[in-house]
């Protein structure tokens, strides 16, 4: 493509959720002329949504256990992004956006509104400020030229006027996974890719529910309500408390999607996945097992549990529900059963009601600066490519990071100044 020596490379942006609009902005700062085009009809539609209940943009832990949220596979690179856009630097930048954020008591950090609408808001308004431009309603079609020869050419588009063919120097492509897909990520740009020889693993639920196949007794008296102060493990995997919440179909909730990863493995490897539930983590089994075994007379074993552990509910329906029916015979079994309480799942829910989606474009098919090695001039970013993480900030941050690397590795093809 030729331009004037004078005018400033241009770059295309596939996507306007919160990596493609960190990507936009960082090669705009080093003097691009960026333009970001999207399907849907304004910016970061998936990040309004996830936050109206309260923004949760990054977490405040030690950045070692905060690498340690990540896919293990994927982390060492996962490692390099957050090092472009560390969580503090990330606090910052909503401050430089006016927005101030706090630390809960979870450990997470919030925007001091709770609300992803002003931080989007003020983000806008100084990427318009920066130059950079939005088309919006206009869906990426693919190439119309050979994209190995000329990558960043016949960019296509169908558009509120008809099909367009766009060309740049550059191109960024932020498209998402393939959750929620009424706001946009609908993961049609794999076949896209693979097409042009890009290996992309196939996009599976992350941070989902679950199905089970409770009895018409819980599911009635139970679905709806959330079963808290609990932990849980995947096989030997770690523990980890926190709640979740019981649904009609299966599980889903906090404690659940932080498992999401192990519990989808395991289920495609055996059919089936099996969430170890300890329903009094706050109890020493040791204790557990001398009140369970102190003599019941003629009570239930509800009224029992409940007045020597306080174990009643839906904990206790639970309990009913998964334990075998001869633990309640043997009450050595019993107590291990309330430290341990396998929760038998069917299969994760369909992606498209999950919070994310794993899979996506292999880490191998880019380099350090995210640039696919089969189509130079072309870069991948955030969720569509091959990486996991759970929510809390974890998701959310590396999304913006490999953002950021991203709009710097276009910065650097192009010659620029790096951000």
């Amino acid at each position: 493509m030729s331009r004037s020596p004078l005018s400033p490379p241009t770059v295309i942006v596939v996507g306007a959720g919160p990596a493609g609009l960190m990507a936009a902005q960082v090669a705009a700062a080093a003097g691009a002329r960026v333009d970001v085009y999207d399907a849907m009809p304004s910016a970061g539609r998936k990040f309004l949504l996830a936050g109206r209940g309260g923004l949760n943009l990054t977490h405040s832990e030690p950045l070692p256990a905060f690498l340690g949220r990540y896919d293990a596979a994927a982390r060492p690179r996962v490692e390099r992004w957050l090092r472009a856009l560390p969580p503090q630097a990330l606090r910052d930048w909503a401050q430089g956006l006016g927005v101030e954020t706090f630390v809960g008591t979870s450990g997470r950090v919030f925007p001091q509104e709770m609300k992803a609408a002003p931080l989007l808001r003020a983000w806008m308004a100084r990427l318009r400020a920066d130059g950079v431009h939005f088309h919006m309603r206009h869906r990426w079609l693919g190439w119309r030229a050979d994209p190995v020869s000329a990558p960043a050419s016949g960019l296509r588009f169908a558009g509120p006027q008809g099909e367009a063919d766009v060309r740049a120097d550059a191109v960024v492509l932020a498209l998402g996974g393939a959750s929620w897909a009424r706001l946009g990520s609908d993961g049609a740009w794999v076949a896209l890719l693979r097409e042009r020889g890009v290996a992309v693993n196939d996009l599976a639920p992350s941070n989902c529910g679950f199905d089970a196949q409770w009895t018409p007794l819980l599911r009635d008296r139970h679905a709806g309500e959330p079963v808290k102060a609990v932990a849980a493990r995947v096989g030997d995997g770690e523990m980890r408390r926190g709640e979740f919440i019981l649904t009609a179909s299966g599980v889903e909730g906090g404690l659940v999607y932080a498992l999401s990863a192990a519990l989808r493995e395991q289920w495609r490897q055996h059919g089936h996945a099996e969430m170890r539930v300890d329903l009094l983590p706050q109890t020493e089994a040791g204790r557990v097992a001398m009140e369970v075994a102190h003599p019941r007379g003629s009570r239930s074993w509800s009224s029992h549990l409940q007045s020597r552990l306080n174990l009643k509910g839906v904990k206790m329906a639970l309990l009913r529900e998964c334990a075998p029916a001869q633990a309640f015979h043997d009450p050595a079994w019993l107590a291990r059963c309330i430290k341990d309480l396998p929760l038998r799942l069917a299969r994760p829910r369909p992606i498209d009601e999950a919070i994310s989606s794993a899979g996506g474009v292999r880490l191998d098919e880019v380099d350090d600066d995210l640039q696919l090695r089969r189509l130079p001039g072309v870069f991948c970013t955030g969720e569509m490519l091959d990486w996991d993480a759970p929510t809390g900030g974890y998701l959310l941050t590396a999304c913006f990071a490999s953002g950021a690397v991203a709009g710097a590795g276009v910065a650097a093809r192009l010659g620029l100044r790096r951000g």
